[in-house]
């Protein structure tokens, strides 16, 4: 017998199981197929998808994940979370006084279109062959959708709500707070568009100017006729965008749980 406790617990797994079962559905789904369809492959370029899983094994299962996988990650968390900083604090910047948004709006819609990949030949000579050139075309690639939106969910924020905080006569730091929590919604959106791009233009970078990193493993097989291992970096590639994704949900989840039950749309956690 279940309590009246024991219900929400229920509840909350039955929805956790379905969540997840609709997340993993669809993929699992496109697996078999590819295992089916593939498992009598001749062609060099699609071997079979148990070659590849066999690959996958040997390859990233042993000390290459630590010498090329575990260098991408940190690149990719250091050039993301510059972006981050860089992003908010300009685009709060942009979106609260309109002078500066007059001023940098010509800039901004140039530089936005500009994709960061071109940059690299410029870099190179610039800076070098090194991981701070990575950084700097990860954090170019990635800054201009969390500037953007943060821009216009600052912009976006109530009047009345500055002119409450006014009147009450709160501190201008705490005035801040209210306004970049106001605009999180959008700032959170762009930094979903933004963790996708650093992890596109991450590989770009190490395909083209480094000596180690996930890029750079996928690329050296391509070149070695190493089929089966280069099919197991891109789907490692895939996985780690999946997974990241995800943990990205989850925090956004958390940290706007407040906008959810505003909006009547509070889900249980």
């Amino acid at each position: 017998m279940t309590g009246p406790r024991s219900a929400p617990l229920l509840t909350g797994l039955a929805r956790g199981a379905s969540a997840v079962g609709f997340a993993l559905g669809l993929p699992v789904l496109l697996f078999t197929l590819w295992w089916v369809l593939s498992a009598d492959s001749t062609t060099i370029f699609l071997p079979p998808l148990r070659r590849i899983v066999e690959a996958f094994g040997q390859v990233w299962l042993s000390d290459v994940f630590v010498r090329d996988v575990v260098p991408s990650l940190r690149r990719l968390a250091t050039g993301y979370a510059a972006a981050l900083v860089i992003g908010v604090g300009v685009g709060y910047v942009v979106g609260r006084w309109s002078v500066v948004r007059a001023l940098t709006s010509p800039i901004l819609a140039y530089f936005r279109v500009l994709p960061a990949p071109v940059l690299i030949p410029v870099l190179l000579v610039a800076v070098g062959i090194g991981d701070a050139t990575k950084l700097i075309v990860i954090v170019l690639g990635a800054v201009w959708p969390i500037l953007l939106n943060t821009a216009d969910g600052v912009r976006a924020v109530d009047q009345v709500h500055l002119e409450t905080a006014a009147a009450y006569r709160l501190p201008s730091w705490t005035r801040h707070g209210l306004i970049l929590r106001a605009a999180s919604p959008q700032i959170f959106a762009g930094a979903r568009q933004a963790l996708g791009i650093s992890l596109i233009v991450m590989v770009v970078s190490e395909m083209l100017m480094s000596t180690d990193g996930l890029g750079f493993t996928v690329i050296r097989f391509q070149r070695t006729f190493a089929i089966p291992q280069m099919w197991s970096g891109v789907l490692l590639l895939g996985l780690l965008g999946f997974a990241l994704a995800k943990v990205f949900e989850l925090v956004e989840r958390r940290a706007l749980r407040w906008h959810r039950g505003a909006t009547g749309r509070e889900e249980s956690s």
